[in-house]
C-alpha cells in the first residue's frame, strides 16, 4: 500500500513484515535493541500512524519501540476472514515471541487495551509499565448510539465498510481540534475502498455486548485477569471529551488500578495523543521512558 509524500513525511519509518498466524502483520520496529523494549497496541480505525509522534520521541530517548498494526488494518494483509479478539491477541504473542522479546513496557488504545491487556494478563511476569489512553479491557454495557448502529448485521457492513460511515467520520469525531489535512490524510490512506475497510467492520463487530457473543468469554478472561497486573506501575492518560471511551471508563481502570497515576486532558478528545499535542506526548513518554 503507497503512502502519499506529506503522510510519509509524517510517518518516516521503514515497516517491517511478520507471518502472523491471521495472516502478514506491518509492524514498526525502532530504536536501539539493547534495553527493554515498548510495545504500542492501536485499536479501530487507527493504524501505527496514531503512535508515530510517540515512536520518535521514545527512540530519540534510547528505546526500542514496536508497534504494528494489526492483521486487516493499516498496512498489513487484508486476508479475507473475519478475526476475533483472540486471534488478535494471539497474533501479538506471536510477534513477540519472533522477535525474542522477554520483557516489555505497553502502552494500550482503544480496542488495543483489550488486545494489549489480553496479553499482559497471559504473561504478567514480562509486563513492565503500562500506559492506558481512552480504552477499555473489561466488559461494559455502554456504546454511543452511532457504533451500536454500525454493529447491526447487515446494515453495520454496509455503513461501516460500504459507505465508510465509521473511518471517514472518525478523523472528525475522536478530536476536539481540527486535525491537519496531512494527517487526516494519514489516518485514513490505509482505508480507501470496501476490501480495504474489511477490518474495520469486523472489528465493530466483534465488540462483545452480550454474554453470546463470540468474543464474550475472552473479554471476561482478560477481566479476571486484571489483578494480577495491579501492581505495574500505570499512567491513566485520558482525553475527557471522548465521546466512546467516556468518563465510565476512566473509572473502571481507576477502581481496578487505584495507584496508576493519571495525566487528563480536559479538552481532549478519543484520539487524545492527537488533541493534547506536545504535553501529552511528553507525559507519555516521560512515564514509559523511565527505567
Amino acid at each position: 500500500m503507497e503512502l502519499g509524500p506529506a503522510v510519509r513525511a509524517l510517518y518516516p519509518f521503514a515497516p517491517r513484515q511478520f507471518a502472523a498466524p491471521s495472516g502478514r502483520m506491518s509492524y514498526l520496529d525502532e530504536g536501539p535493541r539493547a534495553g527493554r523494549p515498548v510495545l504500542l497496541l492501536h485499536g479501530n480505525p487507527s493504524w501505527s500512524f496514531l503512535w508515530r509522534d510517540l515512536v520518535r520521541e521514545l527512540v530519540a530517548r534510547g528505546r526500542r519501540v514496536i508497534a504494528p498494526d494489526h492483521v486487516g488494518m493499516g498496512l498489513s494483509a487484508r486476508p479475507g476472514v473475519f478475526l476475533r479478539l483472540n486471534d488478535r491477541i494471539r497474533d501479538v504473542e506471536r510477534l513477540l515471541d519472533a522477535l525474542g522479546v522477554d520483557g516489555f513496557d505497553l502502552g494500550v488504545h482503544d480496542w488495543g487495551g483489550a488486545i494489549g491487556f489480553g496479553v499482559a494478563v497471559r504473561r504478567p511476569g514480562k509486563v513492565g509499565r503500562i500506559l492506558v489512553t481512552n480504552t477499555s479491557a473489561f466488559r461494559s454495557d455502554r456504546i454511543p448510539a452511532s457504533i451500536a448502529v454500525c454493529r447491526i448485521p447487515v446494515l453495520g457492513r454496509f455503513l461501516v465498510q460500504g459507505l465508510d460511515a465509521f473511518a471517514g467520520p472518525s478523523v472528525s469525531m475522536a478530536v476536539r481540534h481540527t486535525l491537519p489535512s496531512a494527517v487526516r490524510e494519514g489516518f485514513l490512506a490505509p482505508y480507501r475502498n470496501w476490501a480495504d475497510r474489511r477490518s474495520v467492520a469486523d472489528f465493530v463487530a466483534d465488540i462483545p455486548m452480550e454474554r453470546s457473543h463470540p468474543s464474550w468469554p475472552a473479554l471476561d478472561e482478560i477481566e479476571r485477569g486484571l489483578p494480577s497486573l495491579s501492581r505495574h506501575p500505570m499512567l491513566l492518560c485520558w482525553g475527557l471529551k471522548d465521546f466512546c471511551f467516556d468518563r465510565t471508563f476512566l473509572q473502571g481502570f481507576r477502581e481496578r488500578f487505584p495507584a496508576a497515576q493519571e495525566r487528563l486532558f480536559a479538552d481532549a478528545g478519543h484520539y487524545v495523543l492527537e488533541d493534547a499535542g506536545e504535553p501529552g506526548i511528553k507525559a507519555a513518554a516521560d512515564f514509559l521512558a523511565r527505567p
